[in-house]
């Protein structure tokens, strides 16, 4: 339907007649009609000549565009703006000019993290300090007393294993015996050196064996496998530092070990930590890189050259490069290995004794794997003293 038909005279057939005749209810086109068929129809509504849109213009005939309903029993088309008939056009008219919607406010940009420790640092070094400055003082004054703070670790350290085991695991490996025979082993190690270790862990694991049996049979053979395996873990590894210092400069081969072992540990962490990208590990270790593992490599390359020329008698500078080498690989390893530990436990730190570090086992991850290698690696190159 044109615009230009509203308004002009009623055309033949336009009000539903046909050539055909009048339709049921409708009147007769032509100015002939009675009344019956005037009282039929209704008048046209007289519509507005208000602008669809508020901008378009007529057709130049005068017609008003539509605007409303045609008929007052018509019902208005809003199903336009229920998303009912996308294709129609609605026929309300649209304000040209709405008001504008007021700011919504934006979600404030996250600000990037910066890399943390992950630790209390103050804490962390404020214990090391104090551990080491115990340990190079017994290590100085008394050998027998320096023994005894080995022996203590593993104790401690034996302590922490098991505990965690039966916590996540249900494993139960016998605690006395262990801390008794690996006070033992360290004792046996420092008087008559590898062959009182090897005795002494022979009956220590015999010890383990026996003690269990005093308990019900299930679960027998995972308690004394995971007993054996801290056995060998924990007092057998600790036993190669008492051999150390069995030497005639074994004060300075165990404060060698020590002290590689610690700077290994702190090239790892401050290379690692600001140019670190590349993940060593990430499915045991997801914190270690190898950028890390090269700060590591450096740093105790440089150091075990210093130490083995200034501390060890007859060393050489070259044999610390290999002795460095060695350790900073040694002790990662022995890190991984905890972390493996750890990681299949489902736990962080395997204790909190030590603020800032975790437990006594947390700090002899590196040190235990790396005793035996120190220990071959000076016999080899300045023999056993």
């Amino acid at each position: 339907m044109n615009d230009s038909s509203w308004g002009a005279p009623p055309q033949a057939g336009y009000w539903g007649a046909s050539d055909q005749g009048p339709v049921q209810g409708a009147a007769p086109a032509g100015p002939a009609y009675d009344a019956h068929y005037a009282q039929q129809t209704r008048p046209m509504p007289i519509v507005p000549d208000v602008p669809e849109h508020g901008g378009d213009q007529d057709d130049g005939q005068g017609a008003a565009r539509l605007s409303g309903p045609l008929f007052r029993d018509e019902p208005f088309r809003d199903d336009t703006y229920r998303g009912e008939n996308p294709s129609a056009q609605p026929y309300a008219a649209v304000p040209q000019n709405p008001e504008p919607m007021p700011d919504v406010p934006q979600p404030a940009q996250p600000q990037p993290q910066k890399k943390t420790a992950g630790r209390d640092l103050g804490a962390a070094i404020g214990v090391g300090v104090g551990l080491g400055a115990v340990i190079v003082a017994s290590l100085f004054v008394v050998k027998a007393v320096f023994v005894g703070v080995v022996a203590v670790a593993v104790v401690v350290g034996l302590w922490e294993l098991t505990k965690r085991l039966e916590e996540r695991k249900g494993i139960k490996a016998p605690l006395v015996p262990l801390a008794i025979g690996g006070a033992a082993m360290v004792v046996a190690g420092y008087v008559r050196g590898a062959e009182g270790a090897w005795v002494a862990m022979a009956l220590t694991a015999l010890a383990v064996l026996v003690w269990r049996m005093t308990e019900p049979p299930e679960g027998y053979l995972k308690d004394v496998t995971a007993g054996l395996f801290a056995a060998f873990y924990v007092p057998f590894l600790a036993t190669f530092v008492a051999m150390m210092l069995m030497a005639d400069d074994g004060a300075w081969r165990v404060l060698v070990f020590l002290l590689l072992t610690v700077v290994s540990d702190t090239g790892a962490y401050a290379v690692g930590w600001r140019f670190g990208k590349t993940k060593l590990a990430p499915r045991i270790s997801p914190g270690k890189t190898r950028e890390g593992l090269l700060g590591a490599v450096a740093f105790a390359m440089v150091a075990g050259a210093l130490c083995m020329q200034f501390m060890i008698d007859d060393g050489a500078w070259w044999q610390g490069l290999v002795l460095g080498l060695a350790v900073a690989v040694s002790a990662t390893l022995g890190d991984l290995g905890e972390s493996m530990i750890k990681r299949d436990l489902g736990i962080k730190d395997m204790g909190t004794l030590l603020p800032g570090h975790g437990g006594i086992m947390d700090r002899l991850d590196s040190l235990l794997p790396t005793a035996p290698v120190v220990w071959l690696l000076l016999v080899i190159f300045v023999g056993s003293g």
